[in-house]
Order: structure tokens, then C-alpha cells, then sequence
């Protein structure tokens, strides 16, 4: 079975929203984007070069998408494996974009996305799409979050965890701390919750 693994950086307050750059996601009047370019360095980067040569295919909502196809098919050296892999994307608007190949999904995400789950193939990739997150959250679709955690409070924004999640307990498989500070942790799902007695 395939996994759906939420690749994020995330701010210590949860934000999720613009760290590429000032106008990747204007929405709601954010205020800093691109945050996280001044924690950049060469243990991260190698982290991150890392996962994006995994074999993947990517789940992305539709302002993502419209983010990334401008930008991804002309810096293939910088990503080898992002124009080969099927883009699913969710809209209720979209049926066709030149970026390819890319598969549209409207109506019922979750259970589109709880199908192709059970297709072979590799696992799926979410970056970014907050509002597709949201919905693979509310209905236990999401296998790992793999996180970049950044040491800085952005106040506002779109966040990780905007609108609760399932009860689930994670394990964490792998774990790095950036000479910025950053903390870089895969949390794969390890069953129910236990409490204390």
C-alpha cells in the first residue's frame, strides 16, 4: 500500500504558509514570506535533497499546483524526479494543465485519495496544499509527516494543524538538528494512543 507522507516546514507556531518566497502565497496578508531562506545550510539541504530523490508521486491541492507549475518544469536540475511524477492534484475547477502527467480530482478527495493509496506505485508527497492537509487529516489518510521545523513565531498564517486531527499516536524514525536550528523529524503513525495509568 502506497503511504501519504506531509513533507512540511513548519514555524514553531505551526505556520506552514509561504517559506519559499514573498509572493508564493499572498492569501490572508501574510507578512513574511520566504522565512525560511535564512535558515539554509548544508545539513538541511542534504536532508532535503534526500527525500525529493525518493521515489514519490506527488498529492498536491490546487494552489500549489498553480504555485509549482510555472516554476518546477524549468528546474529539473534542481529537482530530477518532479516532471516524471503523477501530480494528483484536488480542484473542483481544474481538469487539464500542461504540466504532466497530472491527474485532477474533484468531489470526494478522501476517498479518491484512500483509493489510489491501495493502487500500486510509489508513495504520495504532500508539500504545501493546507487545505487538502485539512482534509487527509480529518479522515486518517496521512501515514508520516516528515517536518522541518524552524526556530521563529510567525504570528499568523495558514497552520499545520488548523483544524484538529484524528487521535493517533507517531514514532519518530529519524531525527536532525540543523547548525541554524532547525529540527528535521520523520513521525511515521505507530497505532492507537496509549495513556498513562
Amino acid at each position: 500500500m502506497r503511504k501519504v507522507i506531509v513533507l512540511e516546514h513548519v514555524s514553531l507556531d505551526g505556520v506552514i504558509q509561504a517559506p519559499g518566497g514573498p509572493d508564493e502565497d499572498t492569501s490572508g496578508g501574510v507578512a513574511y514570506g520566504g522565512w525560511i531562506r535564512p535558515y539554509s545550510d548544508a545539513i538541511g539541504g542534504t536532508a532535503l535533497r534526500r527525500q525529493m530523490n525518493l521515489p514519490f508521486d506527488l498529492l498536491l491541492g490546487r494552489k500549489t499546483f498553480e504555485i509549482w507549475a510555472p516554476y518546477w518544469p524549468h528546474h529539473v536540475d534542481a529537482w530530477p524526479g518532479v516532471n516524471a511524477a503523477t501530480k494528483y492534484v484536488a480542484s473542483n475547477t481544474m481538469t487539464f494543465h500542461e504540466w504532466q502527467p497530472s491527474v485532477f480530482l474533484n468531489g470526494d478527495i478522501a476517498e479518491q485519495v484512500a483509493k489510489i493509496k491501495q493502487q500500486p506505485g510509489p508513495d504520495l508527497h504532500v508539500w504545501g496544499s493546507g487545505n487538502l492537509i485539512q482534509t487527509l487529516m480529518k479522515h486518517d489518510l496521512v501515514d508520516a509527516f516528515w517536518l522541518m521545523i524552524y526556530p521563529i513565531t510567525l504570528g499568523g498564517g495558514k497552520r499545520l494543524f488548523a483544524d484538529g486531527t484524528i487521535p493517533a499516536a507517531f514514532k519518530v524514525t529519524e531525527n536532525i538538528v540543523t547548525s541554524k536550528g532547525v529540527i528535521i523529524v520523520n513521525y511515521e503513525r505507530a497505532g492507537a494512543i496509549t495513556t498513562g495509568s
